[in-house]
């Protein structure tokens, strides 16, 4: 009984004891099975011996084998009864709900792949005794190669479905010729004779039918283009021809020879060939247009011919369905390698962790899906007819009902109904045209054509809210007039100008229109040319509006964005504002993705920056929408910035040729921001890399580590098509620039006990492990507590600190005219955030030997508390800074989003926060 109902099946006709009584729902239903073993009488007992297991290929090929035909005229016969067993065998499980939808389609897609190779191969022979092998380039015997496309490809085949092939051969050339020296063609003329009669092998209808229908009309320029073309003649047309169907076609293609047919790799080099045409580098969105454009087509057909009743092309039937995974694949398959696989279902399987369907939109679509193709497979079965429309009398209906488990067929339309109404609405919210215009659409249309007097255009733009209207009439003119928007192609020009007045209108609603309009023109300026963004935009105006509202927000983000358009598809998943960061989950898909990509170096250093900036963009966002506080943004990009060092730490070690070891022995250390977790959104590292020498005592130990270190280095700070990365500094190490790219633990050790300065102690406060082995993290984590807590003359330390913050204010601070406009610079100027480093990083140095709580690396302000508590500095001095220095960070946050270099503010603004931090400093180094 099928699952969708709950009604008792409609009285069956009366049994036939010829049979197996579970045999009977097939030969009530099957008149196509009824005259199959009315005639063939010799199936029974075969059927009887394997019905109650699915078929395997090695099934098929035993039944194949046993027949032996001697020729193509004898082996149509063979052929068309291997089917003619099949299909049997599937109506009889099918029916008996022994064989679920997979084993259906799997075990037609393996007639399907059986039945064309041994023909494939057996004609390929035949012509190779007149001709002679067709050679490549290399004198090697080329095989015809068959791509399966549509549901063949995709393993989806149904029981009276059609084949689609486009037949490809490697090279152009020659044939051998026969041993007498003479039968040589052109490779063309082999393989086009071979496809001929390929095609007459399996479709040509004889007494015991037909293996399949084939239709050839996919090949390069359909049924005016030549029935077979090289391998080169595909590739060309792909890149001069293709046309934007064609893309959704190929998805599902399968190069299908197995056995002798799969010769020297041309299989895969066919696929790889048609990979780049289908699946774009970029994020497609104009795919969304072409595929709506293909079902209005189709659906514009079905009425024609009123097809509503048709269970694959009409609403919400197996095409809208395949339509929706397809799309999908088209928009993001090139840059999600994981959507590059052909079955439907598994497609939708992988939407929802992608954020880019509902989990119960998927189940919803999967379960419809599967109710379709076994309604789909009942109809054909009743006569092997390629149907896909309901019966419309009664006997058929009824017929049709009690296949599918129900009582009746009004019972089986209502939730057929019901599933075609759910398909139809997720394919409507896939691909519904772009919300319709606002009321007042055809004055911003004028506003950005330039269509009105300039009185009226300036009363407009004043009634949207723009303070600055001339200024702002004056940009968009600029723009229109601007070589860039004149230069644009056709297409791009008419996705700008449907794009423009949104854009007026969503500038308009933030809370700097002007300013907002200024930097989305920029914005716009710069993506023109890239028409897929301009399509984003175009087809989710959702998007568009929170463009705006982060331009607008911050120029730091528009220059972010800028860079990087990619990160536009951010903007349309609902998780974006979802605060919570689950970094397990993305250490897990990072990684999936560059295992996807493996030993593509290019490749992996662009995916390490494109899911780096996505993260960042994604934060950014949240940011701007004041989800989080200034920390807890430090703390996300810390951590992802320590998974970004891990997984490049990994993946040069495994590119090493020289490597000489599985693991390397080998730590990345952070200082500064990184170090202290206090990273903003352009902060750069401040590495140093060790190295345990006991642990691995190998000659060529350094130089293998060095090789690494730098190598992890050009990894981390080059620029590559994705972007930067991160700008490292490795100045801290021992002895700067001059120094060894990685050091020892030991050596690292005797140079921070007996070489370094104090202001590398001072810079070893904030140090940590990032990443590499953990055993190393803990000998540097032993060494920094052992520097940290040696025993010191205070006063020297206290006039060594002292000297290097003045020779920092003599080199950074304000200068005497910046003062005098009541400037403040929050970082550099006496008060502001690096004397209050100063003093955490003095108390630290001074006092750690007595006190080795003020070792743990805690932050700037938690180690203010701890050194209250114990009675270092007064409390009543230290709260005062810990909020001081809370407030410096939100505000050199807030002047970073607005692209301000330095980090100045009024004086007058922030002079209580001076007070207090020159208060606690004067407490401190007094005397």
């Amino acid at each position: 009984m099928n699952n969708d109902s709950n009604n008792n099946a409609a009285p069956a006709p009366a049994a036939d004891t010829t049979f197996p009584a579970a045999w009977q729902p097939a030969l009530d239903h099957s008149a196509y099975l009824r005259q199959l073993l009315s005639c063939r009488g010799e199936l029974v007992p075969i059927l009887a011996e394997s019905w109650q297991r699915p078929l395997t290929a090695a099934d098929l090929e035993e039944w194949i084998a046993q027949a032996a035909p001697a020729d193509e005229e004898a082996l149509k016969p063979v052929l068309r009864r291997l089917r003619q067993r099949v299909m049997a065998h599937l109506i009889i499980r099918d029916l008996a709900a022994a064989a679920p939808l997979q084993e259906v389609v799997e075990t037609m897609t393996l007639l399907a792949d059986i039945t064309t190779n041994f023909a494939l191969d057996f004609v390929h022979r035949s012509l190779v005794q007149q001709y002679g092998e067709p050679l490549d380039s290399q004198g090697r015997p080329q095989r015809l190669l068959v791509v399966g496309m549509g549901k063949l490809g995709g393993r989806e085949l149904n029981v009276s479905s059609d084949v689609d092939y486009i037949f490809v051969y490697p090279e152009e050339g020659q044939t051998a010729g026969r041993a007498d020296g003479g039968g040589q063609v052109d490779n063309y003329d082999f393989f086009h004779r071979l496809g001929k009669r390929l095609i007459i092998a399996l479709g040509d209808l004889t007494a015991d039918g037909q293996v399949f229908r084939v239709d050839m009309r996919l090949r390069p320029n359909g049924d005016s283009g030549p029935l077979v073309c090289s391998l080169d003649a595909l590739e060309n047309y792909f890149i001069t021809q293709g046309r934007e169907w064609e893309r959704y076609a190929w998805i599902k293609a399968r190069v299908m020879n197995a056995g002798a047919n799969d010769v020297n790799n041309w299989g895969p080099v066919l696929s790889q060939t048609g990979r780049p045409f289908v699946f774009r580098k970029y994020l497609d969105f104009g795919a969304i247009n072409a595929m709506r454009d293909l079902h209005a087509q189709i659906r514009r057909e079905v009425a024609r011919k009123d097809m509503a009743n048709h269970v694959k092309l009409g609403p919400g039937g197996i095409r809208e369905i395949e339509f929706i995974a397809q799309v999908f694949q088209l928009i993001r398959g090139g840059r999600d390698t994981a959507l590059q696989i052909r079955p439907t279902l598994q497609v939708l399987a992988l939407l929802p962790e992608r954020g880019l369907m509902a989990q119960e939109a998927v189940d919803e679509l999967s379960t419809a899906y599967d109710f379709l193709r076994r309604l789909e497979h009942r109809l054909q079965y009743v006569a092997d007819q390629q149907t896909h429309s309901l019966p419309e009398d009664a006997e058929g209906q009824a017929r049709i009902a009690r296949s599918m488990g129900f009582a009746d067929y009004p019972a089986l339309l209502a939730v057929l109904d019901g599933h075609r109404q759910r398909v139809s609405l997720h394919f409507e919210a896939v691909f519904a045209e772009p919300e319709a215009p606002s009321s007042q659409s055809e004055t911003l249309t004028a506003l950005w054509q330039g269509a009105l007097e300039c009185d009226g255009a300036q009363e407009k733009f004043a009634g949207l809210g723009f303070a600055d209207v001339q200024d702002s009439l004056e940009r968009l003119q600029a723009f229109r007039d601007g070589a860039r928007y004149q230069q644009l192609p056709a297409s791009n020009r008419e996705r700008m100008d449907a794009l423009g007045p949104r854009l007026i209108e969503a500038a308009a609603a933030t809370p700097t229109p002007d300013l907002t309009l200024s930097r989305c023109l920029a914005f716009l300026e710069a993506i023109g040319r890239r028409g897929a963004y301009l399509a984003l935009l175009q087809q989710y105006p959702q998007a568009l509006k929170k463009v705006a509202e982060l331009i607008g927000g911050s120029s730091w983000a528009a220059e972010y964005l800028t860079r990087h358009p990619i990160l536009l598809d951010e903007l349309l998943d609902p998780r974006l504002l979802e605060v919570a960061t689950d970094w397990q989950r993305f250490r897990r898909e990072l990684r999936r993705a560059l295992d996807e990509c493996a030993g593509d170096t290019e490749r992996e250093m662009d995916l390490l920056r494109e899911m780096h900036h996505a993260q960042v963009f994604r934060l950014l966002a949240q940011d701007l929408a004041g989800l989080h506080s200034i920390e807890k943004i430090s703390d996300h990009l810390t951590e992802l910035a320590d998974i970004m060092v891990a997984e490049t730490v990994r993946l040069c070690w495994g590119k090493l040729k020289t490597r000489h070891r599985e693991e390397p022995v080998f730590a990345v250390i952070g200082y500064g921001k990184l170090g202290g977790k206090e990273l903003g959104y352009a902060s750069d590292l401040d590495i140093i890399f060790l190295f345990d020498e006991k642990k691995d005592t190998a000659q060529e130990a350094e130089e293998v580590y060095a090789r690494l270190a730098q190598r992890v280095n050009t990894w981390l700070s080059s620029q590559t098509p994705a972007g930067l990365l991160f700008e490292t500094d490795l100045r801290l190490r021992p002895n700067g620039d001059s120094g060894l790219m990685v050091s020892s633990l030991a050596s690292f050790r005797e140079y921070q006990l007996h070489s370094a300065w104090v202001w590398e102690h001072q810079a070893l406060t904030r140090a940590r492990f990032v990443a590499g082995d953990t055993d190393v993290g803990r000998g540097f984590d032993a060494i920094r507590e052992e520097i940290l807590r040696q025993p010191r003359d205070r006063a020297k330390l206290k006039e060594e600190v002292l000297a290097m913050r003045q020779k920092m204010i003599d080199a950074n601070a304000s200068d005497a005219e910046t003062v005098a406009r009541g400037e403040f610079d929050i970082k550099q100027d006496p008060g502001g955030i690096i004397d209050v480093e100063f003093i955490i990083q003095y108390l630290v140095l001074g006092h750690a030997h007595e006190h080795p709580e003020l070792t743990g690396n805690l932050g700037n302000i938690a180690l203010l508390g701890i050194a209250a508590r114990l009675g270092l500095i007064p409390t009543a001095l230290a709260e005062p800074v810990q909020n001081a220095y809370r407030d410096y960070r939100r505000l050199q946050h807030a002047k970073r989003l607005n692209g301000s270099p330095k980090s100045r503010v009024a004086r007058e603004s922030v002079a209580e926060r001076i007070a207090a931090v020159r208060a606690l400093w004067e407490e401190v180094f007094k005397g």
